[in-house]
């Protein structure tokens, strides 16, 4: 498995991590995440991210990796919890950081980020953003210099506060999500130039659009139903038209198509089983997509720019 520098951290991270939504009890439980760990780690997988907003993923990766002796970079979150929930509670964040060290059987987390800090109407972090302040930055100082976390970062899925979030240069990584696949572009225009410009690690979440890039709905599409712009019609029929010139399955080009940049550190991949990841793995493992197909993806997600 190739890996690339995680940005600042210098941590060396392979090109595929596992993500954390679906080892839980939304899928396999402990049981298939077990197998799921094992696997990754045969296959040269080296990094899981959680959070405590992704169902029982915290304890019920703790359970898997329990006795494995393979060094993993572990990334969980702050956010959601404890509930009520209150982003400007300094104790309720540190208990919150010392429950997932608890749940997953570590005496540090190598990258805590903050969950969805682009969103201030649902959970507002910060004081003041310029500068950027917030209980949640004097939090991770302190467990910085504690000990209990190794780097910072940020994960989100909006655009223009994602950047401002990110030009504060307050954070090791950006995992962004949504905005970066073979239809959607939107990170490419701001955040990702940021966190390079930043020397940020960059995780890029939803290769598959949480599934939809990779179902294909030909007949549907075709219909015309009535919620579907025409635009983006045209666009989803000129991707599947290309997915048959290829004669590529739809996961193998949306990894490779995020794994042809060389400013991404990792994708994580939520698989559900341990056959799924093999299957990713096999995608990677055959690089970045030909040059030909890059330049077709771009033109069809130029068809629907935003």
């Amino acid at each position: 498995m190739e890996t690339r520098r995680l940005g600042r951290t210098d941590l060396e991270i392979s090109v595929l991590s596992i993500g954390g939504l679906y080892t839980s009890s939304l899928a396999g439980g402990v049981a298939e995440t077990r197998r799921i760990m094992r696997g990754a780690i045969e296959l040269g997988i080296n990094a899981i991210d959680t959070a405590p907003a992704y169902a029982d993923s915290e304890k019920t990766v703790g359970e898997a990796i329990s006795g494995v002796d393979a060094p993993l970079i572990v990334t969980t979150k702050l956010g959601g919890r404890p509930q009520p929930f209150d982003p400007q509670d300094f104790n309720g964040l540190r208990q919150s950081v010392d429950e997932s060290l608890r749940l997953l059987g570590r005496d540090h987390i190598d990258i805590l980020m903050v969950h969805e800090p682009d969103r201030p109407q649902q959970y507002p972090w910060w004081t003041s953003y310029d500068p950027l302040e917030g209980p949640a930055l004097e939090l991770m100082d302190d467990l910085k210099a504690a000990g209990k976390i190794r780097y910072t970062g940020l994960a989100g899925t909006t655009i223009t506060e994602m950047t401002s979030l990110v030009v504060s240069n307050r954070f090791d990584v950006v995992l962004t999500a949504f905005n970066y696949n073979v239809l959607f572009r939107e990170a490419a225009e701001t955040v990702i130039p940021a966190a390079v410009d930043n020397d940020m690690g960059i995780v890029v979440g939803s290769a598959f659009g949480q599934g939809f890039l990779t179902r294909r709905a030909d007949d549907e599409v075709r219909a015309k139903p009535i919620w579907l712009a025409e635009a983006r019609q045209q666009q989803l029929l000129a991707y599947y038209d290309l997915l048959d010139q290829a004669g590529m399955p739809a996961f193998e080009m949306c990894l490779r198509f995020v794994l042809s940049n060389p400013a991404v550190s990792t994708i994580p991949i939520g698989c559900k089983t341990a056959e799924h990841l093999r299957a990713s793995v096999d995608a990677a493992s055959k690089g970045p997509l030909p040059i030909d197909i890059i330049r077709r993806l771009d033109e069809i997600a130029a068809m629907v720019p935003h």
